[in-house]
């Protein structure tokens, strides 16, 4: 590959989907297919998918040989289809030891070949080999003899979550991909299979906060603008939720004033808590710990380990407090405001535990990604409750 090309496809490979296209628009089909055959297979699958189908169906057809992403295209975002290879060594059931050989000597030229995948006449998948043990067979056996029959494989349809969980204890080069009924579609090495599910999971802090996974580093900005700005506008209308609840309390605030300074101090501790239980969530639904748990028994843990850790540093906040408001003149009782923080902060503690649990859980349920912009509405939902109970206690008690 020439300087150029290589520039041109470090450039592609920092790019978002959108941005590689317009690149890419203006150049040769052969020359962009080669390109994306350089690419991981869900990134040049992403871009593909992404084209106008002319533009799409030139660079397919411009094509290195042993490049096929017509079978990716059928898939979805997100799954395993998207990572499909040609296998390069495919024998039918009965191939002898010695036809294969002489024809992988051709093969192993222009690609690696790591398995031999064995079909029957439907294209069943029967049987893998690797390629080591023909090294070691006779040349006159056929391959139903030294193969490993009723070999693992995944499925298409799967997603990168629910793949990871099938291989995790099977550290494969190669998996060969069939559909349900063990029709071979293609194969997906090993380290694509890890590099995409790691882009997954480092895409999912951003996601968290609104931030797109197409976005990179070298995103021009006024596409990032329109990644980011979206969710932005979002945050601004929750934000104005929390400053409602606020606005309501105002004479509160304004009769005992010690009370703004206890404000961020609710939010913020309500919030890291909500935050460190859907950490706890989000990191279980990719390791798949959730299968086989009672959401409402996960739901009460959270609950009381928020109760907990609310009521000590509740505690400590209503030391402080005491202190603070004992030296203020003309403030409520010290004794009642701190009795009020210790309880609000236990309080809103244990709801953020709930909240941080529940929101990912029903943002899939609704079909969406559990991780997206949920730490926008877990803040909303821990400011707005903390405020409004602790505000709502002393308007209620104390005014």
């Amino acid at each position: 590959m020439s300087q150029e090309a290589q520039a041109l496809l470090n450039k592609v490979a920092a790019l978002d989907t959108q941005t590689a296209i317009e690149r890419l628009d203006a150049r040769d089909p052969a020359e962009v297919a080669k390109l994306l055959a350089s690419l991981p297979p869900a990134r040049a699958n992403n871009i593909l998918a992404a084209m106008s189908e002319d533009t799409r169906a030139r660079i397919m057809e411009a094509a290195p040989a042993g490049t096929d992403w017509s079978d990716a295209q059928r898939y979805p975002e997100g799954t395993v289809g998207r990572l499909l290879e040609d296998p390069p060594a495919v024998f039918r059931s009965g191939t002898s030891v010695a036809t294969a050989v002489d024809v992988l000597r051709e093969t192993i030229r222009n690609r690696m070949v790591t398995y031999l995948f064995v079909i029957d006449a439907q294209n069943h998948l029967i049987g893998v080999t690797a390629f080591r043990e023909l090294l070691y067979a006779e040349r006159t056996q056929t391959l139903d003899e030294v193969m490993l029959r009723a070999p693992f494989f995944l499925r298409p349809e799967m997603t990168m979550v629910e793949a990871m969980r099938e291989v995790v204890t099977r550290h494969f080069p190669v998996y060969p991909v069939c559909e349900e009924d063990g029709t071979l579609v293609g194969q997906v090495r090993g380290q694509v299979l890890f590099e995409q599910q790691a882009f997954e999971i480092s895409a999912q802090a951003g996601a968290m906060v609104g931030v797109e996974k197409e976005e990179r580093l070298a995103t021009p900005l006024l596409r990032s603008f329109k990644f980011r700005h979206p969710w932005l506008q979002i945050n601004l209308l929750t934000v104005f939720v929390s400053a409602a609840v606020v606005g309501i309390f105002k004479d509160t605030i304004n009769s005992v004033v010690v009370l703004a300074m206890f404000l961020p101090v609710l939010g913020g501790q309500s919030g890291n808590l909500g935050c460190q239980s859907m950490a706890v969530l989000l990191r279980g639904m990719t390791l798949g710990e959730l299968r086989g748990m009672k959401v409402a028994a996960l739901i009460g843990k959270e609950a009381m380990l928020g109760l907990m850790n609310g009521s000590v540093t509740g505690a400590l906040a209503g030391v402080a407090m005491y202190i603070v408001a004992s030296r203020e003149h003309g403030a409520q009782p010290p004794l009642y405001l701190a009795l009020i923080t210790a309880i609000a902060m236990a309080t809103s503690c244990m709801i953020a535990g709930v909240a941080g649990t529940t929101i990912p859980l029903v943002l899939k349920r609704l079909g969406a990604d559990p991780a997206t912009a949920s730490s926008i509405f877990l803040t909303t939902i821990t400011d707005v409750v903390s405020m409004g109970m602790f505000l709502g206690m002393v308007t209620w008690f104390l005014l």
